[in-house]
């Protein structure tokens, strides 16, 4: 598994995460919108903790920055 979500889009995740998590435990929301909200949530945090996304895959997506090569020092082996 590939890491496709970059630090931007996992802390926005966990934010509109703890959002929803603050709206239900404040009785601003409930019913049918609270669970849909509330799956959306764990599912948000979760794809946020672990930094990968199954829904980006089919299009290719990654908000994440690719892995800048290390330069070469003077003297090595290549």
């Amino acid at each position: 598994m590939k890491l496709n979500m970059g630090t931007i889009d996992r802390s926005a995740r966990l934010v509109v995460a703890a959002i929803i998590a603050a709206l239900y435990f404040t009785g601003q929301i409930s019913g049918t919108v609270a669970v849909v909200l509330g799956v959306v949530a764990v599912v948000f945090a979760v794809t946020s903790l672990v930094g990968y996304c199954p829904a980006y895959v089919p299009f290719g997506i990654s908000t994440r920055k690719a892995d800048r090569p290390m330069p070469r020092r003077r003297g090595t082996a290549v």
